[in-house]
């Protein structure tokens, strides 16, 4: 995928802010279902559930774009998508993605929004901590982001264990989540190298929404008929619909397919840094919504050095090494 030189036109500002927005606001309205699932029923949606029911919504918005582009695609682009190896990776890319959303839809239940979003953001921090245990090198404000980063995350974990709602245990899931994350980036950049947005957005979307609905057959005794809440299509209720809705065209199309449609006119690193503000404008989504209480001091101090952290591996790329695709 090759990026436009030029100016970047204003639109493409106005859909960089409004795809930012999109993806910052789906902590908060996973929250607000767990809100109305409580007064409705009186027990939440279990976690692994409602990310099948985010990403099954979501395929369905995928799926027109994706038969538009496969048939007006070139043959050989469709061919190269039936190969053997395409198809592996992109099975990879949706196992992935089905262990990123789901390990933090579980944080979510365990620690508070706002501790939950710090640690699923980290991914460039794994990244660089992970080019530095292969021994591969890395420059030296990489170094010292991943230093500052981590240190944070130290701080919130044990300072911020004291406040209501944070647990270490949610916060490991949703570092789990980062780490998750990180594959599929990295099978991402891989095919959307040359694959169009919707013929690999749609089939690992659809791909992890089906491992999700298995993995939560397994482990949360979902119902596989019936609309209630603990059943496979349960999100098609008149009282979930609304939510899911959202969730589909705000942070699934608004938020992810407009982030890699600002890629054809500006460069990974722009995008990179304006989502470090994700855990921030969250969480004051969040707290705008009475779904988050203020975090403790140690959470701000904390926090403040993972995003300076996250900021500083960020700014010191000279190349897509740490990704934008989703």
């Amino acid at each position: 995928m090759e990026v436009a030189h030029g100016k970047v036109p204003w639109y493409a500002w106005a859909l960089l802010g409004l795809a930012l927005v999109a993806v910052s606001s789906g902590g908060t309205l996973f929250e607000l279902i767990d809100e109305a699932a409580e007064r409705e029923t009186g027990s939440e949606v279990p976690p692994l559930l409602l990310a099948s029911w985010r990403l099954q919504a979501t395929s369905l918005v995928l799926f027109p774009g994706f038969i538009w582009q496969w048939k007006s695609t070139d043959s050989s682009v469709r061919s190269s998508f039936m190969e053997q190896k395409t198809l592996l990776i992109l099975g990879a890319s949706g196992v992935f993605l089905s262990l990123h959303l789901g390990t933090w839809l579980m944080s979510l239940k365990l620690t508070t929004l706002t501790h939950s979003l710090l640690f699923v953001t980290a991914h460039p921090l794994v990244i660089v901590f992970g080019l530095w245990v292969m021994g591969k090198s890395v420059e030296r404000g990489k170094v010292l982001g991943v230093i500052v980063g981590f240190t944070g995350a130290a701080i919130a974990i044990i300072g911020g264990g004291e406040e209501s709602g944070v647990s270490l245990l949610g916060n490991f899931l949703a570092f789990l989540g980062a780490i998750t994350y990180v594959g599929y980036l990295f099978a991402g950049r891989f095919l959307r190298t040359w694959m169009p947005i919707f013929l690999y957005a749609f089939p690992v979307t659809f791909f992890s929404a089906v491992l999700l609905v298995l993995w939560s057959l397994l482990v949360e005794q979902t119902s596989i008929t019936g609309f209630e809440i603990s059943s496979i299509l349960g999100w098609s209720s008149i009282v979930w619909l609304p939510f899911i809705i959202l969730l589909a065209f705000g942070p699934g199309l608004i938020g992810h397919t407009g982030l890699n449609t600002c890629l054809r006119w500006m460069p990974p690193l722009i995008v990179s840094v304006v989502m470090i503000a994700e855990p921030v404008i969250g969480s004051i989504m969040g707290w705008a919504l009475g779904v988050e209480d203020i975090p403790g001091e140690w959470t701000w101090i904390g926090g403040i050095l993972m995003i300076t952290g996250v900021t500083m591996v960020t700014l010191t790329s000279e190349t897509n090494d740490l990704g934008t695709e989703e």
